[in-house]
């Protein structure tokens, strides 16, 4: 077994026991008891930023240390970025088996195949050693997820009219529209300025995720400023 499959196997099981454990270390409010292992799913995304956090370096730091890594998104990524992304991909296979043997297909469809299209794209650097940097950037996204996930804690907790949850709200929004919605069209741009560099099947693979990923994160974010500040 290569290292990089190594690291995703060991990271699948780390954020495993950690879901498996965490109703113990923070145990589900009233309000949530209904709906046990989406508490527990929620507070497990959290150990995702945390992990790549603790793990290594993480993504904007890289690219101030690492100034190649702005010339050369293929073949150059610092030590420890091929584990970062592996790290990743672990905590992505975890989530969507959790919600593949907890949630109802209808109600999960749209994170299952989020979920699919960035393990097949983050799996391919991991397995090539190659695109890493192209990661990295892609891993500038989870930086919003911190506070999508506290919202839905929130949310679960039955804390909406609350000033933490007015205040997330607009933290949220501000970071989803700065690390996910601006760090996917510069994704998108890139891809189609260096679509001579790539070879045709990963172009392939990396402009049918894009083509996925923005329509889906359009919609998410209409969602939430409907919901917080529109409704």
């Amino acid at each position: 077994l290569s290292p990089g499959l190594l690291v995703v196997a060991g990271s699948f099981a780390a954020f495993r026991l950690l879901n498996r454990g965490l109703e113990r270390l923070v145990p589900p409010p009233p309000s949530a008891r209904r709906n046990r292992w989406k508490w527990r799913n929620i507070w497990t995304g959290f150990g995702e930023p945390e992990a790549l956090v603790h793990t290594h370096t993480p993504s904007p730091p890289r690219f101030c240390l690492h100034p190649e890594l702005s010339e050369d998104l293929v073949g150059t990524h610092p030590p420890g970025a091929h584990s970062l992304v592996a790290v990743s991909v672990g905590y992505f296979l975890e989530d969507f088996m959790d919600m593949l043997c907890n949630q109802k297909l209808h109600q999960s469809w749209e994170l299952l195949f989020h979920h699919s299209v960035v393990i097949i794209c983050f799996g391919i650097a991991v397995l090539l050693h190659q695109y890493i940097g192209f990661a990295l950037v892609a891993l500038l996204v989870e930086i919003n997820s911190i506070f999508l996930h506290l919202r839905q804690i929130l949310l679960m907790a039955n804390l909406v009219h609350t000033t933490c949850y007015r205040l997330n709200s607009i933290i949220n929004l501000g970071t989803y529209l700065v690390f996910r919605m601006a760090t996917l069209a510069w994704m998108s741009h890139w891809l189609f300025l260096n679509r001579d560099k790539v070879p045709p099947a990963t172009y392939a693979v990396g402009t049918v995720g894009m083509a996925i990923m923005t329509p889906m994160n359009i919609i998410l974010f209409y969602r939430l400023l409907r919901s917080d500040f529109f409704k």
